[in-house]
C-alpha cells in the first residue's frame, strides 16, 4: 500500500513538471511611481514584446512604490524573498535600496534596472542621457527666450535622471546671466501633477506677466505648469518638458502652444529591450558580460521642437 501511494505521489509530481512550460519565469516589476507616463510606456514595450514573442508562460507581478525610495526597497526585498527569477526596477533612486539589493544578489536573482542608476546589484540599466537631453533643451529653451527673462526653474531631486537633468540647466543658466530665476521648487513626486499644479498657481499670483518661462524635469509637470498659468490668463509663456509622451508632442505641435520643446525618450524600446535581456540571460543562460554591452546603457532621445515634432506624433 504504502509503495503503491509513493509511486502514486511520484506520477503525480512528474506529470506537474512535464506540464510546467520549460521557459516558465516569474518576474517581479517594481515601480518608482507607476503613475508616471514613462513607467507606463516601459511597462507597455515590455508587454508588446511579451505577447509578440508569445512568453504567455512569463508571469509578472507588479509592485507600485507610489514614489516612495523607502517602498522602492520594500518592493526589491518583498520580490527577493519570493524568489523570483528576476526583478525588474524602473525609475527609482536606488540609493535606499542597498540592503534589498543585497538580499536580491545573495538570492542569485539577477536585477535589470530602467533609467535608475547604475548600483552595485544590477546588472545592467537602460537610460537614456540624463544630462545630454538637458544640455540640448535647457540652452534651446534660454535662447528662444533671445537670453534675457525671467523664468520658474521646476526640479525633482529624488530620481537620479531629472535630477542630472536641473543640475545641468543650473550649470547652463551661468553662461545667461541676464536670465532671472524668479523662484525654484523641488517637485513632491508622490502627488507630481497636484503638487506641481498648486505651486504654479501660486507662482502665477505672486509673478504675474514677469514670468517668461518655465523649465520642468519632465512632460507631466510642464503640462500641469501650462494648466496653470493658463486659467491665470498668462498664455504668453514658454515652458519646455522632458520624455517626448504622445500628449506632449501634439501640445509642441500646436502652433500657439506655450509648450516649445520636449525631448523624445524611447520608452517602449527600453521595455523591450529588457525583455531580450532576460530571455537570453535568465532562460538560456548566457553570460551577463556577453550579452550585456555595458553597465550603463544609453538610448537616443533627440530633442523635439515646433520644427520638427511632426516626425514624433503617433
Amino acid at each position: 500500500m504504502k509503495n503503491r501511494l509513493a509511486g502514486m505521489i511520484t506520477a503525480a509530481l512528474m506529470a506537474a513538471a512535464m506540464a510546467a512550460p520549460a521557459n516558465a519565469l516569474d518576474i517581479a516589476w517594481v515601480h518608482s511611481n507607476a503613475a508616471a507616463q514613462s513607467e507606463q510606456r516601459v511597462k507597455a514595450g515590455f508587454d508588446a514584446w511579451l505577447k509578440e514573442t508569445n512568453k504567455s508562460d512569463w508571469k509578472v507581478s507588479v509592485l507600485d512604490s507610489g514614489g516612495s525610495g523607502e517602498q522602492t526597497a520594500s518592493n526589491i526585498q518583498d520580490a527577493a524573498s519570493r524568489g523570483v527569477g528576476a526583478i525588474i526596477i524602473s525609475m527609482s533612486d536606488l540609493r535606499a535600496s542597498r540592503a534589498a539589493l543585497d538580499a536580491a544578489k545573495a538570492a542569485k536573482i539577477p536585477v535589470f534596472a530602467v533609467d535608475s542608476g547604475y548600483v552595485d546589484g544590477v546588472l545592467v540599466d537602460i537610460t537614456t542621457n540624463n544630462w545630454a537631453m538637458s544640455a540640448d533643451v535647457s540652452p534651446y529653451l534660454l535662447d528662444q527666450l533671445g537670453g534675457k527673462g525671467n523664468i520658474i526653474f521646476l526640479r525633482m531631486a529624488e530620481h537620479h535622471g531629472t535630477r542630472k537633468r536641473g543640475d545641468v540647466m543650473a550649470n547652463v543658466l551661468k553662461e545667461y546671466p541676464d536670465v532671472k530665476v524668479l523662484a525654484e521648487h523641488n517637485i513632491d513626486y508622490t502627488a507630481f501633477f497636484e503638487d506641481t499644479s498648486k505651486t504654479m498657481e501660486d507662482y502665477a499670483a505672486r509673478f504675474g506677466k514677469d514670468i517668461n518661462a518655465v523649465w520642468a524635469p519632465w512632460d507631466e509637470p510642464a503640462q500641469a505648469a501650462i494648466n496653470s498659468l493658463k486659467a491665470a490668463g498668462l498664455s504668453d509663456v514658454k515652458v519646455i518638458g522632458i520624455d517626448g509622451h504622445p500628449q506632449a508632442v501634439a501640445e509642441v505641435c500646436k502652433p500657439d502652444s506655450m509648450m516649445i520643446a520636449t525631448v523624445s525618450q524611447p520608452f517602449e524600446g527600453m521595455g523591450k529591450q529588457v525583455g531580450e535581456w532576460i530571455e537570453a540571460i535568465v532562460v538560456n543562460s548566457k553570460p551577463a558580460d556577453e550579452v550585456l554591452p555595458a553597465k550603463t546603457v544609453y538610448m537616443d532621445a533627440p530633442l523635439v521642437t515646433k520644427r520638427n515634432c511632426k516626425d514624433f506624433l503617433k
